[in-house]
């Protein structure tokens, strides 16, 4: 396998996945340098990058105040103008070659949280959104990134009860009428989730609303522990709708 790739690579030169010819697959130098990524110190119950003044401390003012319904979070980057041409690009632009880099990132960056895991669940889409769309890109993450960790990818374990509305451009108590009673796990599935300890798999975190409604709909069905992991953040000064 190795052997016909390096002589494919002869013939058709590898290209990055932004389009710029490159050494090996993945994002040119140019584009991986204006990837603002999330390394320590950052906030272990949402994944906020926090000052190094404050790296004692486990989680940050928000968290310590309202703590969320997932025990823990990480995230691999900022959510800014160069990421979210990305990820915008993998959920809307049939680009879902993006979703092995982005599991590839969240390997790296949830490594504490997979170690402890037992199972990855992708946050769901609703039937009818997938059928415009043709895939939910949780799940192209969700499934290499099970595969990397050697964990089990449940992707029916949580439904989209209703097609909710967009969450762009919503307020953050917007965001969370908007998803309320949303998630549910199939009594179908709920043996797969019984005392488990799970992921949660996400594009983007910005209010945590979906994050937050899924996790609680996975602990009411029986799940142990819900963590999550996301490709980008929003950052507190943020408000973009994605």
């Amino acid at each position: 396998m190795s052997l016909g790739r390096d002589l494919l690579d002869l013939i058709l030169p590898p290209a990055t996945l932004d389009g710029e010819a490159a050494l090996s697959r993945g994002l040119s130098p140019r584009a991986f340098s204006k990837i603002t990524f999330l390394d320590d110190p950052v906030c272990d119950g949402c994944g906020l990058a926090m000052p190094y003044a404050e790296a004692a401390l486990d989680r940050c003012p928000g968290c310590q105040a309202k703590p969320k319904a997932f025990q823990r979070a990480r995230a691999a980057c900022v959510y800014d103008e160069h990421s979210r041409e990305l990820v915008l690009k993998l959920k809307h632009a049939d680009r879902a070659d993006l979703a092995g880099l982005f599991a590839r990132w969240l390997s790296r960056s949830a490594a504490d949280l997979l170690a402890e895991a037992e199972a990855v669940v992708p946050v769901p889409v609703h039937r009818a959104r997938l059928l415009r769309r043709r895939y939910n890109q949780a799940a192209e993450i969700a499934r290499p990134l099970a595969r990397m960790a050697g964990l089990e990818y449940l992707p029916d374990a949580l439904v989209r009860r209703r097609d909710t509305d967009s969450q762009g451009g919503k307020s953050a108590s917007g965001r969370r009428r908007n998803v309320a009673a949303a998630f549910a796990v199939p009594p179908s599935r709920r043996r797969q989730i019984e005392g488990r300890r799970l992921v949660l798999i996400d594009d983007v975190l910005t209010t945590g609303a979906t994050a937050e409604g899924c996790a609680r709909a996975l602990l009411a069905a029986g799940a142990a522990a819900v963590s999550l992991s996301v490709v980008a953040r929003v950052t507190e000064t943020q408000a973009r709708p994605i």
